[in-house]
């Protein structure tokens, strides 16, 4: 035991000394560098007909949609998806739970990402009481067989869980209140979430005590810094699934037809004022 424990603080100290400490120009450079390899691992998606799900969780303010944001700037949105559901109607109510999320999932070729997904009945349903105990309980046992189905189905299933600390969670709460560009990310539900910080935190225990299983772990990732999050996280997202540089044809532009054409004249259109020049 004592053995194992020493190899494992040898391990994260090595990961440790490997740590890059970057400056906002690097910082840059290395998510062009990762984002042009998620166009690559997008091309090899479809080249392979594979489906992919990946979720992001966490909690309120833990920096999901700027992941996400990053993650599909330069993918191509016909064969990359985000989704992210608002709460359920009475019909969806009545439905079995996972049947509209199921709809959304990928085919041959396609990546799907869930801004916030199923798990919600873990975490803000079971600690605003919008679902019974029975329903919890039913979902806890049912979830892990759910997602092992998907991945017996072909579906590459990934799960994300990005920590943010109390103290900086209370900084980006204070930061979307005094910005009016941020202030519609504060929702009354985002407010009860800051309130109810320990339920919060026990029901992720809860959650990640059932449903952390072997074919589909939680990937946590450390958010505070949200620069960092985004290098890390795409950085290990490119590492799980194993993929090359699809090969292209050499592109060729074609001649212009030689047809005259005349332009109508500007003022015969509604052009928009020109109040900006750039250089």
């Amino acid at each position: 035991m004592a053995r194992s424990a020493n190899a494992k603080h040898k391990k994260d100290g090595e990961q440790a000394a490997r740590k890059k400490v970057l400056s906002r120009r690097d910082y840059d450079k290395e998510l062009r560098r990762l984002q042009v390899d998620l166009v690559q691992l997008e091309e090899w998606i479809r080249h392979r007909g594979l489906r992919v799900v990946v979720l992001f969780e966490g909690r309120d303010t833990a920096g999901k949609g700027g992941i996400i944001k990053r993650m599909t700037a330069l993918l191509n949105p016909r064969y990359v998806r985000v989704v992210a559901l608002p709460a359920p109607t009475e019909r969806e109510r009545s439905q079995w739970y996972f049947q509209r999320y199921v709809t959304h999932l990928p085919s041959a070729g396609e990546m799907v990402l869930f801004d916030r997904s199923w798990y919600n009945r873990a975490g803000v349903e079971r600690v605003m009481g919008f679902c019974t105990d029975e329903e919890y309980e039913e979902f806890m046992r049912t979830c892990p067989q759910f997602e092992r189905m998907l991945i017996r189905s072909g579906i590459l299933l990934v799960k994300y869980w990005l920590s943010v600390s109390d103290e900086e969670q209370e900084r980006r709460f204070l930061a979307r209140i005094n910005d009016p560009s941020k202030r519609w990310k504060l929702s009354p539900m985002d407010l009860q979430a800051r309130a109810r910080w320990v339920d919060y935190s026990e029901a992720k225990d809860q959650m990640f005590a059932h449903c952390d299983i072997k074919e589909a772990p939680w990937h946590v990732v450390e958010a505070d810094n949200k620069r960092a999050a985004h290098l890390n996280l795409l950085s290990h997202f490119l590492h799980l699934i194993p993929h090359k540089e699809v090969p292209h044809e050499a592109i060729k532009l074609p001649a212009r037809q030689k047809r005259s054409y005349v332009r109508p004249p500007k003022s015969s259109q509604r052009m928009v004022p020109v109040r900006y020049e750039v250089e």
